[in-house]
């Protein structure tokens, strides 16, 4: 059986102590050292694992000061700190064997904005994307670009000097960098800024550690100038870890603090606050996708985009291009990025000009597209064919593509996973091509597979190699490859890290600065943080220290990976797979990925987290013995702990007895189901399906509450107390019967059956009769429809059913309601898994057999048919079956609506169900089309998570949750209109916004049954 973890991975007294007294102390931020939140925190965006001690979540500065002031004492100083942001780093520059502080979860304040200096002034746990929202009603944007902006924080940018996209006209973030607040390892803050010289050289004579500081890097930045001008590179990206040249202006009347902080991957301090530089929007925008006949074309061809004034040219190559076509993001794109005739596209640069008057792009596109229609006529240059694009919102869609490159590169399918490491590598521009003609060699000599995409105006190019880092040769490889990309670079007059910064690539710093410059690194740090307490090991150690730096052969989540056998890891890639990208993060509300995340703030309620734990719970399994694979046949199977055994461990449970699944129960409980991670990730993380799996492992262990056999018996329930609903609604109207069934079952608002019920709304001709339909032609079979009912809609809704038969009627379609079969949905959700395969397997036996009739079957609760196409598929496999069914919107896209045509020109809003909306990217147009087709127009607005997602909403001790994500996206869409110009796709999500608004939206078929 499944094994009890008992391990409490206990914490050094020392941090035990500290925290103890930081919960005394006027901090008022959250505190965590649970395992599950380390282990969530032991990973970013790299190859890299680093458990932490603990997680601590400030509010303000004020929290930070507090917490280092108390480090501050002497008892304490052995513990290290590392401040966190986005965990979006490809180089493990958050991750830290000492305490996190993490400043995304709370510190999200915009403080202060100034319209007419055109500045803002922020706290820096504030998102990229979340800060542009902001000052978009005022006209402005901070411009730094980057892949990951939607959960990327400005304080990791600044810890990282980011850059991206059109860095070539909008610098990096230091160059939009006004002033900084920045705590110190001695619990002082410090406010840098640029100033005049003579200014900073007074600061430099006070007798404190913030004149020392300014004493220091005064002192390095004036004496050493000439030798760091000779050194660095010119290039437009982030050179050093600390920025020795840009401390001073060219005339050196200028000095700014700040540049050396920016850039500094958190290793001299915490910034808690930043003031930033504005920059307007410019209203006017186009984008040329020019396609090539080769990647190397693509390349070559970059400079003669850059001389054409454009404001960024990105490029990605084919492997990019395939995985984004095997992703619903393609669905955007598809018409933005249309094949050439009889040639193969396998390069794509896309180059954006944008101005604030029209006529200032106008000259420049002419101009470009005609240079471009005269290489395709001549042949000339690799060029293929282009496209033009002036509206904004598919624009953005392209770059939604392009920023999902990132996540889409860790997709590809084995062992082997491109891998960042030596991804951002920068040279001059105008060595761009020869340079990846030397690096292409160098991994192709050594067989790996890789994706390119990046900035190539800028030089920048991501090269992804593609490694499998649970073999140890493959493992050796990427330090060798590390080794002569170094070398390579230096020979085209580049870096190794041109836009990700060092972090475990610290070690190559005294290879590039030489002897002398190093030292004075240290000696910057030295003076900052003299006992290397904060983000040790990045950038340089102090002069005193004998500790060394981070190195790239440290460890990796494959050495913990590699103690999951290889059967376990391939059963549960849906876990295994996931490579940190965070796209999970996503800040925007309205977008249906991981709502748990989104109201909680949580991270060990997402995907990335869950399946961090996942990951650990199959070691930890296998640590203690178990046969996993072979303990999840027996409890499918029947077989489990008896009820005593259950009784005694359940005991255990609420005496507190520390068990690592409560935690892992913890997470999967805040999960919704809602399927949106299987989809929206990049890497296709399924937890509903892990979930479900684990929660079977638990409760062979642990018993059920009442309320999961309540909900995993839903379809053999509904049939029999729809019958006598006569009898049930008047209890279930009765408040006093709901506050009983809240009491004893932790269930909220259950819902009212039909009445009258399905059947007694049915003619004779609609119910199920074989033997009529195997006595139909071929041509009568094709108009027929078979119903294939759910709970939701036959017993709760029996309405919609009535209306799809008057819709499919008006269309001339003969129509059947197939018998009521469970689908076994809810006990999937519940991890009933047992019952689950038996109930699947009786219903795809049904639908096999009715299938044989070859008239279409239609379902119209789409949680439910889409279990049909995926639950059913993994856990039944070849004994699933070929059946197919149908949604309503896929079956009505063939049929003819144009005669029904009113004309009025009504116009409705479609709120969609999110598991529709990501599984099937394509349902909404579909929509749009069908009621167009009859005169109305079809508003769809883009909208996150419900809050209701099966029964979710109905627990108790989701209430607040479900709430306040129906606050977040529905109610705004909701409020103000009237019900009746408002349809949704979901049961669950009609049900939520009648408990909230106290009245229904209808389903769209509702809606045509009712026009028509």
């Amino acid at each position: 059986m499944i094994a009890k973890i008992s391990q409490q991975h206990l914490l050094p007294p020392l941090v035990y102590e500290f925290i103890s007294q930081l919960k005394n102390s006027p901090f008022t931020g959250d505190i965590d050292h649970s395992y599950a939140t380390r282990i969530v925190n032991a990973t970013d965006n790299s190859i890299y694992q680093q458990l932490p001690q603990a997680v601590l979540f400030p509010k303000t500065s004020a929290d930070i000061n507090t917490i280092l002031a108390l480090a501050n004492n002497e008892a304490f100083h052995s513990i290290k700190f590392g401040p966190r942001g986005g965990g979006t780093g490809t180089n493990g520059q958050s991750l830290t064997p000492g305490v996190v502080i993490d400043l995304s979860r709370h510190m999200r304040k915009i403080l202060e904005i100034n319209v007419e200096e055109k500045w803002v002034r922020v706290q820096t746990g504030v998102i990229k994307d979340q800060l542009n929202d902001f000052l978009k009603p005022y006209g402005f944007f901070f411009s730094p670009d980057l892949s990951t902006s939607n959960r990327a924080t400005i304080g990791g940018m600044i810890n990282t000097d980011a850059s991206g996209q059109g860095s070539l006209v909008y610098g990096k973030t230091s160059d939009h960098v006004l002033g900084l607040k920045t705590s110190l390892m001695n619990g002082t803050e410090i406010n840098t800024y640029a100033m005049p010289t003579k200014q900073a050289q007074a600061i430099a004579e006070q007798s404190n550690l913030e004149g020392e500081i300014y004493r220091t890097v005064l002192d390095i930045g004036l004496s050493k100038r000439n030798e760091i001008i000779a050194k660095f590179p010119r290039l437009n990206r982030f050179l050093t870890g600390y920025d020795l040249e840009h401390i001073l202006s060219d005339d050196l009347d200028t000095f700014d603090l700040s540049r050396i902080i920016t850039g500094s991957e958190g290793s001299l301090g915490i910034v808690t606050e930043a003031k930033l530089n504005l920059t307007p929007i410019a209203p006017f925008k186009t984008l040329i996708n020019i396609k090539y006949d080769s990647f190397d074309s693509a390349l070559r061809n970059s400079p003669f985009l850059v001389s054409a004034n454009a404001t960024s040219v990105e490029t990605v190559d084919s492997k990019v291009l395939n995985l984004a076509k095997e992703d619903l993001i393609w669905h955007s794109v598809s018409d933005l990025i249309t094949d050439i005739p009889n040639k193969q596209m396998l390069g794509l640069n896309m180059v954006e000009f944008n101005a604030e008057q029209q006529t200032d792009i106008d000259e420049k596109v002419t101009l470009l597209c005609d240079k471009l229609d005269a290489l395709i006529q001549n042949e000339e240059a690799g060029v293929i064919g282009y496209q033009v694009l002036t509206d904004k919102a598919d624009i953005l869609k392209i770059y939604a593509m392009r920023k999902k490159s990132v996540g889409l590169l860790g997709n590809t399918k084995g062992k082997q996973k491109p891998l960042a490491f030596a991804e951002d590598t920068a040279v001059p521009p105008e060595n761009l091509a020869d340079f990846i003609v030397e690096f292409r060699t160098l991994l192709d000599r050594h067989n790996l597979s890789y994706g390119m995409f990046g900035h190539v105006d800028a030089g920048v190019l991501h090269v992804r190699p593609a490694l499998d880092m649970c073999d140890p040769i493959q493992e050796k490889l990427l330090r060798t490859i590390s080794d002569e990309v170094v070398k390579l670079t230096a020979k085209y007059g580049g870096l190794m890290w041109g836009e990700h910064g060092k972090g475990y690539r610290s070690e190559y710093g005294p290879e590039f600065f030489g002897e002398d410059l190093y030292l004075q690194l240290r000696k910057i740090k030295t003076i900052f943080d003299p006992k290397n307490r904060i983000n040790p090991g990045k950038i340089c150690t102090p002069l005193s220290s004998n500790e060394q730096l981070v190195s790239v052969d440290d460890q990796k989540r494959a050495w913990l990976d590699k103690q999951i056998p290889t059967e376990v890891k391939a059963d549960f890639s849906n876990a295994m797979n996931c490579n940190g990208n965070g796209l999970c993060f996503n800040y925007d509300e309205n977008s249906p990925m991981c709502p748990s995340y989104k109201v909680t703030g949580d991270r060990r309620f997402s995907p990335k987290g869950r399946a961090s734990l996942m990951r650990e719970w199959l070691r930890l399994q296998n640590e203690q013995g178990i046969d996993l694979l072979n303990t999840e046949h027996q409890l499918v199977n029947g077989q489990s702990l008896s009820w005593f055994q259950k009784f005694q461990n359940n005991i255990d449970k609420k005496a507190n007895v520390y068990d690592f699944n409560h935690e892992v129960k913890q997470s999967m409980d805040e999960c919704l189901a809602c399927k949106a991670c299987t989809t929206a990730c990049p890497i296709k993380v399924d937890v509903p399906t892990f979930r479900s799996r684990f929660l079977n492992f638990y409760h062979a262990i642990y018993g059920r509450p009442l309320k999961d056999y309540v909900v995993a018996n839903i379809e053999k329930t509904a049939p029999l107390m729809s019958r006598i609903n006569w009898l049930i609604n008047p209890f279930l109207k009765n408040q006093l019967i709901q506050n009983l069934i809240k009491k004893t079952i932790d269930y909220v608002d259950t819902p009212i059956l039909s009445q009258p019920d399905l059947k007694s709304r049915l003619s004779q001709s609609h119910v199920f009769n074989l033997s009529s339909l195997q006595a139909l032609s071929d041509e009568e079979k094709s108009n027929t429809v078979l119903i294939v009912q759910d709970p939701f809609t036959s017993f709760y809704e029996a309405e919609l059913v009535t209306a799809f038969i008057t819709v499919l009627e008006k269309l001339g379609k003969k129509v059947q309601v197939l018998p009521f079969k469970p689908n076994g949905k809810a006990q999937h959700v519940k991890g009933f898994l047992e019952e689950f395969n038996a109930t699947a397997t009786t219903a795809a036996q049904f639908l096999n057999q009715v299938s044989q009739l070859n008239i279409p079957l239609v379902g119209l609760d789409a949680s439910l048919v889409m279990c049909y196409r995926d639950e059913y598929v993994s856990v039944l496999k070849d004994q699933r079956g070929d059946f197919n069914v149908l949604l309503a919107h896929e079956y009505l896209q063939s049929c003819q609506f144009q005669d029904l045509n009113k004309r009025i020109g009504k116009q409705i809003t479609l709120l969609s169900h999110c598991t529709e909306t990501t599984a099937l990217p394509g349902a909404t147009t579909i929509w749009k089309n069908i009621f167009a087709d009859v005169g109305i127009e079809l508003n769809t607005p883009q909208i996150g998570c419900c809050g209701m997602a099966g029964t979710y909403g109905h627990e108790k001790q989701n209430q607040l949750n479900s709430k306040t994500l129906y606050e977040m996206s529905w109610k705004q869409h909701i409020e103000n209109k009237p019900i009746e110009d408002i349809v949704a796709t979901g049961f669950s999500c009609r049900s939520q916004v009648k408990r909230f608004e106290k009245t229904k939206p209808k389903h769209p078929i509702e809606y045509l049954a009712t026009y028509l």
